[in-house]
């Protein structure tokens, strides 16, 4: 019997009986699995495992501690030899044939009726894998489908109504590799995306040919659609059984009111999970080499909207400022951190289009990073990095490395 003579088929034992016969390690998972699928359980063998022991000792199965006789297949719907004993395994296998019931034959898959898939249960969806009676390889396939079914990598979606729902994904900084496995498994699923322009854009070009997506999108100065239509299409489709996930870059709680569209689903009476994401406050400037504190430069950070007043920041260029949405604001930013206890020549950075195909770094100093960024055209996408922890950046002036060598070195001591 070949791969090819299967005829593949899922059984429904729920309340009828089953005989397994044998008593050790293969028969202790068999029993187990059909226990699990509801089946009314027989096993037959002279000795058990501890196991098996205790569960017809819970009164879970009936053990006849005893040899197998033909007469212990009247009733059954289904066998499973487990002996270790080919010639006890062929006669239980040749008995249920001849009674017409369905068995699987542990010592001989080619004499057996029926064969046992590699299982595996994922959210909604069961994976069975026979692999021409090969069970490690089953195994193997098996781990392997569900890895991509975790991932996202599958086109998992369902297509029937269901309960509508809403998961604001994180997207992270804009590479597609790094979105978590969570939010990329949701974004497979989802049977509306409800997309930013920022985020894994790439990602879109894989989604079934059905799936809806819609553009909500802001720039600087224009928002097309504004945040209360957001809320809206959020609860609408969702309300239409949809699965709906709102991609957003970087993380969702972080400057991406996140919490706004959470609170109004949830207002609305609509489930809502939210994915973190890698935030691009820490993530781009990690793509200039720049982190956000490092011992003897600087011990904290603040991250906040260009838009917003910046005059309550720390003080001093040994806290670390990152701006985002700061491009249209640069020169007056630059002016209210210079008097914040950061002189002229404190270090600033800014990371255009972060972890894209257009990254570029620009480092200066706040007296004349405006007049910098303007003579080679930076653009939004942006993150600005201000303080000294930019000096280490490898991307850095010579000089600036030097200071950042000696002021670790001095703090160290």
């Amino acid at each position: 019997m070949t791969a090819r003579d299967l005829y593949p088929i899922s059984l429904r034992l729920l309340g009828r009986p089953a005989l397994v016969v044998g008593g050790g390690p293969v028969a202790t998972r068999r029993a187990k699995a059909l226990l699990d699928a509801g089946a009314v359980l027989t096993v037959v063998a002279p000795k058990v495992s501890a196991e098996l022991h205790g569960m017809h000792d819970a009164g879970l199965l009936t053990w006849l501690a005893r040899a197998y006789r033909t007469a212990d297949l009247a009733g059954m719907w289904f066998a499973q030899t487990a002996t270790g004993l080919p010639e006890v395994d062929g006669q239980v296998a040749a008995d249920a044939e001849a009674a017409r019931i369905w068995c699987v034959n542990a010592a001989d898959q080619e004499a057996s009726s029926a064969w046992t898939p590699a299982v595996a249960q994922v959210d909604d969806v069961t994976v069975a894998v026979n692999a021409g009676g090969d069970p490690r390889r089953a195994l193997a396939i098996r781990r392997g489908i569900v890895e991509a079914f975790e991932t996202g990598a599958l086109p998992v979606r369902r297509h029937r109504p269901g309960n509508g729902s809403v998961a604001l994904v994180g997207g992270g900084p804009g590479a597609e590799d790094l979105i978590t496995v969570r939010g990329r498994k949701l974004l497979a699923q989802a049977d509306v995306v409800v997309a930013d322009r920022l985020g894994p854009r790439g990602l879109l070009a894989q989604l079934e040919s059905d799936t809806q997506v819609i553009e909500v999108g802001k720039s600087p100065q224009h928002h097309p659609v504004p945040q209360h239509e957001i809320n809206a299409i959020l609860v609408r489709e969702a309300r239409a059984g949809k699965r709906v996930v709102r991609l957003k870059g970087g993380d969702p709680f972080v400057l991406g009111r996140g919490g706004e569209e959470a609170e109004f689903c949830r207002e609305h009476g609509v489930d809502v999970e939210v994915v973190p994401g890698v935030t691009s406050a820490v993530s781009v400037p990690a793509a200039a080499g720049i982190p956000v504190t490092h011992r003897g430069l600087a011990r904290g950070f603040t991250v906040v909207s260009a838009h917003e007043d910046l005059a309550d920041v720390p003080p001093g260029s040994d806290h670390t400022v990152v701006l985002l949405m700061g491009v249209a604001t640069l020169r007056r930013s630059a002016v209210t951190l210079t008097t914040k206890e950061r002189g002229e020549n404190c270090p600033v950075a800014i990371i255009e289009d972060g972890f894209g195909s257009g990254q570029r770094i620009t480092i200066g100093t706040l007296g004349g990073i405006a007049d910098q960024a303007e003579a080679v055209g930076v653009a939004s996408p942006a993150v600005v990095v201000v303080g000294d922890v930019v000096r280490i950046s490898p991307f850095a002036p010579a000089e600036f490395v030097r200071v950042a060598i000696g002021e670790v070195a001095h703090a160290a001591r």
